[in-house]
C-alpha cells in the first residue's frame, strides 16, 4: 500500500559572504523563507556589517575563512563587489558549499570558464538569484502562463530594464569602475537574458547585436548608463532588450520594469513594479488573448525559487534553475558586452 506519510525537507544552516549589494537581503529572505537558518555572515565594511546584522540579528559576524571551515554550513549566499565573485564562488565550491551569487555572477568570459571547471569538478550548485525573475511576483505568474499555453508559442520578448542611479553619494566608487562592476549589458541586461531564455524555453540562444553607451556621465568615462541587444532563440523566437540608469526623478519606484511577450495566440504585458495610470502596488500582468482582455493582479502568486533551491541542496537536484540555463543567461550578458565594445 502507498504510503499517505508526509515527507518535510530538512533544513539546513547557510552563510552569507559580501554585502555590497542590496540585493543581499532577498537572497537571504529566500532562503530563511524556505525554513533555512542564517548562522554567520562575513563582510569586511563596518557599515554594511552593522545594516546587516541589525536586520539578522540571529548570524554571527565572523570570517570567510570561519564560514568555509563549518560543516554545518552547506549554502553560500554572496553579494560581494562583482569583480569578486567568480574567486568567492569557487573557493565555496572547492570547500564544498554550493553557491547562490547575486548577478552579474562574473565579468569575464574566462572568470565563467573558471566557475563552469569548478562547478563540473566539484558537484556543486552554482546559482545566480535573477531578481527581476526569481524575486518578482508578476515575472513568475506569467511563466506558469506561458508554460500553461496561455498565449502559445512565444516568438518575440522585448524586455526592459530601467533603474535610477539616485544620490551620487550613495554609490561606492567601485560602481563607476567597470574593471570592478562590468559594464550595464553584463550588469543589469543579465535579468533580461535570463527572462528570455526562460520565456521562450530556449536550451541556446545568441546575441545578434549590442550597443552600450555613456550619455550623461563624462566625470565617470569608464561607465555605461544606456545598453540594449538583439537575441535570437534557438526556438526561433527573437528578443529585444534594453536597459538604462535613467528612471526618472518623479518615478515612485526605483525602475518602471516592463516586459512583453507576442505569442502564436495571445500576448502578455508585465508593469512588474507599477501601474502608471491607476492601479496601485506592484506584480500588474496584462492578458490578451483569444476571449478579450485581463488584468491579472499577481500580489499573492508565490515565489518557489527558494525552496527549490534549498531542495536542490537536499537532493542534489536541478529545480529552482537548471544549471546549464545559469551558466547560459550569465554567457549571454557577457557575449552582448563583448560585441558592444568590438
Amino acid at each position: 500500500m502507498k504510503s499517505t506519510i508526509q515527507t518535510v525537507p530538512m533544513p539546513f544552516n547557510f552563510a552569507t559572504i559580501g554585502l555590497n549589494h542590496g540585493h543581499i537581503y532577498g537572497q537571504t529572505e529566500a532562503m530563511l523563507n524556505a525554513g533555512c537558518t542564517l548562522t554567520r555572515f562575513a563582510a569586511e565594511e563596518d557599515d554594511l556589517a552593522a545594516r546587516y546584522a541589525e536586520a539578522f540579528p540571529q548570524a554571527t559576524r565572523c570570517t570567510e575563512a570561519e564560514i568555509m571551515a563549518d560543516e554545518s554550513i552547506r549554502l553560500i549566499v554572496a553579494a560581494p563587489i562583482p569583480c569578486t565573485r567568480a574567486a568567492l564562488a569557487i573557493r565555496a565550491m572547492e570547500a564544498g558549499k554550493d553557491v547562490m551569487v547575486d548577478k552579474p555572477g562574473c565579468l569575464s568570459l574566462d572568470e565563467l570558464a573558471a566557475i563552469k571547471e569548478s562547478q563540473q569538478a566539484t558537484g556543486r550548485i552554482w546559482s545566480v538569484l535573477y531578481s527581476e525573475h526569481y524575486r518578482q511576483k508578476a515575472t513568475t505568474r506569467a511563466l506558469q502562463l506561458v508554460r500553461e499555453g496561455a498565449i502559445g508559442k512565444v516568438i518575440h520578448m522585448t524586455g526592459f530594464g530601467p533603474h535610477r542611479i539616485g544620490d551620487y553619494g550613495n554609490r561606492y566608487p567601485w560602481f563607476w569602475d567597470p574593471a570592478q562592476n562590468g559594464s550595464i549589458l553584463t550588469d543589469i541586461a543579465a535579468h533580461q537574458f535570463e527572462q528570455f531564455l526562460a520565456f521562450t524555453g530556449a536550451a541556446s540562444a545568441r546575441v545578434l547585436q549590442a550597443s552600450e553607451a555613456n550619455h550623461a556621465h563624462p566625470q565617470y568615462p569608464g561607465f555605461t548608463d544606456y545598453g540594449h541587444a538583439v537575441v535570437e532563440a534557438d526556438t526561433g523566437a527573437l528578443g529585444f532588450l534594453r536597459v538604462d540608469w535613467f528612471t526618472p526623478a518623479g518615478s515612485p519606484v526605483w525602475g518602471d520594469g516592463r516586459c512583453f511577450l507576442t505569442g502564436t495566440t495571445g500576448t502578455i504585458e508585465l508593469r512588474k513594479y507599477m501601474d502608471i495610470e491607476g492601479r496601485p502596488g506592484a506584480d500588474h500582468l496584462f492578458l490578451t488573448d483569444a476571449q478579450g482582455t485581463r488584468h491579472i493582479d499577481c500580489s499573492d502568486t508565490q515565489l518557489p525559487y527558494g525552496a527549490a533551491l534549498r531542495d536542490d541542496v537536499l537532493n542534489r537536484s536541478e529545480t529552482a534553475m537548471p544549471q546549464a540555463h545559469c551558466f547560459h543567461a550569465t554567457e549571454l550578458a557577457l557575449q552582448a558586452a563583448a560585441l558592444a565594445s568590438s
